[in-house]
């Protein structure tokens, strides 16, 4: 079987990684500061490596689960990085959320080393990562996708291919404008409700039975009713990043952007206010002028 390696053991790499192991893959893993704890893995058969360039000199597919752009470019071209050690004619998978622009300059990059790219991205949370049923959003070759789709169908249950090298990341930002947009609404209606004296419990359930209806509304029903945050475990400070990247491919596009400015600009003021280790359904509190409680 394909030699597989990965880079970024975090909480959503590290669902794909047990699942890749799982399934009889050879998996290699980079040591960093940044990973959650590597010993399961280890005791599953993976390797690890303390180089990107060597990870890569050792396999025939390398996956990325990275914070953004910045990190990726690192990784990838920095010094002692993938490209150092990428061999002709192996794969690079990018599962990070990242600036389309900047994952079209990472593809041709790859290529130019004489190997292969596509973006990945992934929606849903790290409980179904560790379950194997992701959402990948793909952008590449469509042929390339079916070579690798038996990999990838090891952490995901959907799998969409969405146009070329790039396309997936822009879908990706897309999918969390839409998604933290709605949240974000959501969450400055329900800090007027408080402050206007609505009962939380009839505030949720007239939206449910109504327009306000949702998956978004489902992910903040805990904090809303019980100060629960775990229907939706993202961070304000992540939330911030998304939303500057898709500020930043609209720009590019030349498309409106007034909307995602305003929801950015909330957002960034509620990291100011809360820190860098508030939640997005804790976005409610700080709107309504109290201290999150998560």
């Amino acid at each position: 079987m394909k030699r597989i390696g990965m880079i970024g053991i975090g909480m959503m790499g590290h669902g794909i990684a047990s699942n890749i192991l799982k399934h009889g893959y050879p998996l290699a893993v980079l040591e960093h500061p940044g990973n959650q704890p590597l010993d399961q893995l280890k005791a599953g058969g993976a390797t690890s490596f303390t180089r990107a360039a060597d990870l890569a000199a050792q396999s025939d597919v390398v996956i990325l689960v990275l914070t953004g752009s910045p990190q990726v470019e690192a990784v990838l071209t920095g010094e002692g990085g993938v490209l150092e050690g990428l061999r002709p004619g192996s794969l690079v998978i990018d599962c990070s959320t990242a600036i389309p622009s900047s994952t079209v300059k990472m593809a041709q990059a790859v290529q130019a080393a004489g190997s292969r790219f596509i973006d990945t991205p992934m929606t849903r949370t790290p409980k179904e990562a560790a379950e194997g049923r992701l959402n990948l959003l793909v952008g590449g070759d469509a042929a390339l996708l079916e070579e690798c789709r038996p990999l990838l169908s090891c952490f995901a249950e959907n799998i969409t291919h969405v146009g070329a090298v790039g396309a997936g990341h822009g879908m990706k930002l897309l999918h969390n404008y839409v998604s933290l947009g709605f949240v974000a609404l959501l969450s400055e209606a329900a800090a007027c409700a408080q402050r206007s004296g609505v009962a939380p419990d009839a505030f949720v359930d007239v939206l449910a039975k109504g327009g306000g209806g949702g998956a978004a509304l489902e992910r903040v029903r805990p904090y809303l009713l019980a100060r629960d945050t775990s229907g939706l475990r993202f961070s304000i400070a992540n939330a911030c990043k998304d939303l500057g990247y898709y500020n930043a491919m609209a720009s590019d596009a030349g498309a409106q952007q007034g909307i995602a400015e305003a929801v950015l600009g909330t957002l960034k003021e509620a990291l100011d206010q809360a820190g860098s280790q508030a939640l997005v359904p804790e976005l409610t509190s700080i709107l309504a002028g109290e201290a999150a409680k998560g």
